[in-house]
Order: structure tokens, then C-alpha cells, then sequence
């Protein structure tokens, strides 16, 4: 094998090692503004959130709950009766009716009932908690939809990546493959050179067949996430967004006490409970009526009732029973927020633990173990050259790049996925 022909080979390796860069940069600039939904998280982001049902339904629970505030704080409508006093006529020796007029007595009245001080406002404070609960509802369903989607899109960029590296090394082994089989034709190598290279390259070919299912799954799961159809085109992402070099998990911890969506869901229902606890406490007083009432006799002069009415809260049995009830639902909320606060700091942690691995492992590849595969890939080539070393050194050599480049990509997704994670716990972009 020549040193050109060699050095070519080369420059196939090296180009999957442009992965981790803007490794499909090989679109037409000229086409960017006609090029398909996928190569842009952000432009995916503001497309899945402006268009998808499950956030669109979310919205109308929040306008619904929403609208629900003032009429739980509202006065009960009044009520109007109609009463005919003595509708058989009996003093008058008339007939009986039903008409307004013609009877005894006919009276007109009007009741508004009138709920006991401060309930109606801790009606609209329930009402209003609630609300705050669906909204917040909305809020960790977004939050989820956007993690789910940044996902997808690490995953297609992966597949992607994967099936880059592995068509630059097999361009690599096919330029190996005609130099092999000359040598072998002049009876430099020995037939396995030839049964090996061929073999490798068969192998890399169903990997790459792999490959590609793998990058229709993700394109499928991203176009889901959209939602689209699976099949819709969809452009490969040409880079993961930059994340942060370090996070600090004390500061996580806060921004997830403090912003996370579950969290804050939870707290509204805390004030829910509160302030329903409170209004059966309220229960205790009596509600009131007020009724005005126009009395129209037959034959004589109008008069005018004023009456004034209220219920009796005599159930005590009943009314603690609902007490103890509404002391425990506040307490079950309480509850309800140390349990979610504490399942968030294991998922926070693990999350955390991961991303620091990943970057790790990242680090380690790209600056230590990658260089180290090849310069062992060029040391096994110059020897192979010289027949120093046999053909299956050289194959191992290029297997551990290959192997290292795709763990470098793993790392790197792995990283970003990481970080998805910790936004949905803290419920913001980091």
C-alpha cells in the first residue's frame, strides 16, 4: 500500500471525526430557508408548543378553572313565589281559581339568601387556588412537551451522528478493500488480509443498515412529539445547543424548590386545602335569607312583608365529621409536597450524577482516548505498509476508533439529555 493511497484512506477516517462539530453542514446554505422542520430546536420548540392538542386542552382547563373564580364568590340568585291565598274563593263564595287577582289574597315575594360574613370570599379563595392548581397543571405540561421534544431531537441528532461515522468508515475500508486484494493478487498478504477486509466491510453494512432504522425510529418519535406525521421530512439537526460546562447541584436543588412546576401544582392545592378548611370552620355560622313580600288582597289596600330567616346549624355530629375531614385534606396536601420534594431530590440527584459522568466521559474521550486510537490507527498502518504487522492489527486499530467516536457521540447526547432532565425538574431553562 502507498503512502498517497494511505494518506487518502486517512482523510475518509478523519471525516466522522466532524461529528461532534457541525457534522451535516453538508446541506445547501442556499436551501436553509426551504430545508424541512428539524435541523433548529428552537423553531421545533415554538412549532410543537403553538400547535400541539395535549398543551391546547391544558389552556382550556386553565381558562375554564379560571373562570370559575367569581361565580364561586358570588350571592346566590334570589328567588321569587307566587302564593294565592285562599285560591278556593271560600270567603267570597266565588269559585275556585288559580289566577293571580281572582283569589283571596295574592302575594309576591322576593328571597335573596345571603351566605355569613367571609364566605363567599374564602369560596373565591378556593375557587381561585385551584385555578392557580390547573394553570400550574399547564405550566408542568409544557415543561414535559418541551423535555420530551429536546429528547427526540438528541435522539435523531444521535442516529444521525451514528450512521455518519459508520458511512465514513466504510468509505475508509472500502478505499482499503481494491489495495488489499492487488496485494493479495501479487502474493504480498496472505487471503485472510482479503476475507477480513471484506468481512468488515459486510459487517459495517449491516451496522449502517441498523443505523438507519434507528434514525427513521427517532425521526418518527420526533415527529410524534410535534405532533406530525411519522413519515413528515424532517431535516438532521446539524448540532445539540451548547449546555453548561458545570452545574452546581446546591443551586439545583434551590431552582427546583423554588420554580419547579410539580411543585408549585402541589402548593396550590395546599392553599386549596387551607382555605377550604377554613370555610368549614365557617360552616359553624348560620346563613341568612331576606325576603320582601307585596300582598295583594282581592278587595283592599296592598301591604308589605319584610322577613328575615336563617338555618340553624344544629348537625354538630355532621359539621365536626366534616372539620376532622377538612383537617386532614390539608394536611394530606402538606404531605403531598414533602413526598414530591423529596422523589424531585433523588431525580434532581441522579440527573446531576449522570451529567457530571457524561462530561466526564466526554472530556476523557475527545482528549485522551481518541488521540491515543489514532496514533495507534497510523502506527498499525505505517507497519501494515511495511509488513511489520499483519492486516488484523490495522482492522483493530480502525475498530477502536470507530468504537470511540460513537461512544464520544453517546457521551456527548447523553450530556444534553441530562440537562433536559434537570430544566423539567426545575421547571427552566438552565
Amino acid at each position: 500500500m502507498t503512502p498517497k493511497i494511505l494518506a487518502s484512506a486517512r482523510q475518509g477516517l478523519m471525516l466522522p471525526a466532524l461529528v461532534l462539530l457541525p457534522l451535516f453542514a453538508l446541506m445547501p446554505a442556499a436551501a436553509a430557508e426551504d430545508a424541512p422542520l428539524g435541523g433548529d430546536l428552537t423553531a421545533l420548540v415554538d412549532y410543537a408548543t403553538a400547535r400541539h392538542p395535549e398543551l391546547a386542552g391544558r389552556h382550556f382547563e386553565a381558562e375554564a378553572a379560571q373562570a370559575r373564580v367569581e361565580p364561586a364568590g358570588a350571592l346566590p340568585d334570589p328567588r321569587f313565589q307566587l302564593e294565592l291565598m285562599d285560591a278556593t274563593n271560600t270567603l267570597s263564595g266565588r269559585g275556585a281559581s288559580l289566577v293571580p287577582g281572582e283569589v283571596g289574597t295574592t302575594r309576591y315575594r322576593v328571597i335573596q339568601a345571603i351566605p355569613f360574613p367571609g364566605k363567599r370570599d374564602l369560596r373565591s379563595a378556593v375557587a381561585s387556588a385551584q385555578a392557580g392548581q390547573v394553570e400550574a397543571q399547564q405550566l408542568a405540561t409544557r415543561v414535559e412537551l418541551v423535555a420530551r421534544l429536546k429528547t427526540a431531537f438528541a435522539r435523531h441528532y444521535q442516529a444521525a451522528g451514528q450512521r455518519q461515522i459508520l458511512d465514513g468508515t466504510l468509505s475508509l475500508l472500502g478505499a482499503l478493500e481494491p489495495i488489499v486484494l492487488m496485494r493479495y493478487g501479487v502474493g504480498l498478504v496472505p487471503q485472510q488480509d482479503a476475507i477480513r477486509v471484506q468481512s468488515e466491510i459486510t459487517n459495517l453494512r449491516v451496522e449502517l443498515l441498523e443505523a438507519e432504522r434507528r434514525q427513521r425510529d427517532a425521526a418518527a418519535r420526533l415527529n410524534a412529539s410535534l405532533p406530525r406525521p411519522a413519515d413528515a421530512p424532517l431535516a438532521v439537526p446539524a448540532a445539540l445547543p451548547a449546555v453548561p460546562e458545570r452545574l452546581m447541584l446546591s443551586d439545583l436543588r434551590t431552582r427546583m424548590a423554588d420554580n419547579s412546576p410539580e411543585v408549585a401544582r402541589l402548593r396550590r392545592g395546599v392553599d386549596a386545602a387551607a382555605h377550604a378548611r377554613a370555610l368549614t370552620y365557617k360552616e359553624r355560622y348560620p346563613d341568612f335569607a331576606l325576603a320582601l313580600t307585596n300582598n295583594r288582597p282581592r278587595s283592599g289596600t296592598d301591604s308589605w312583608d319584610v322577613m328575615f330567616e336563617l338555618n340553624i346549624p344544629l348537625q354538630q355530629s355532621a359539621r365536626r365529621a366534616r372539620e376532622r375531614e377538612a383537617e386532614h385534606m390539608a394536611d394530606a396536601a402538606d404531605a403531598r409536597v414533602d413526598a414530591a420534594l423529596a422523589a424531585l431530590e433523588g431525580r434532581i440527584g441522579e440527573a446531576w450524577a449522570g451529567f457530571e459522568s457524561s462530561r466526564d466521559k466526554a472530556r476523557l474521550l475527545r482528549s485522551t482516548l481518541l488521540p491515543q486510537a489514532e496514533a495507534a490507527y497510523q502506527a498499525a498502518e505505517a507497519g501494515y505498509e511495511t509488513g511489520r504487522v499483519n492486516f488484523n492489527t490495522l482492522i483493530e486499530a480502525e475498530r477502536l476508533i470507530l468504537r470511540t467516536r460513537l461512544a464520544l457521540l453517546d457521551a456527548e447526547v447523553e450530556r444534553f439529555i441530562r440537562v433536559v432532565d434537570i430544566e423539567q425538574l426545575t421547571g427552566a431553562p438552565l
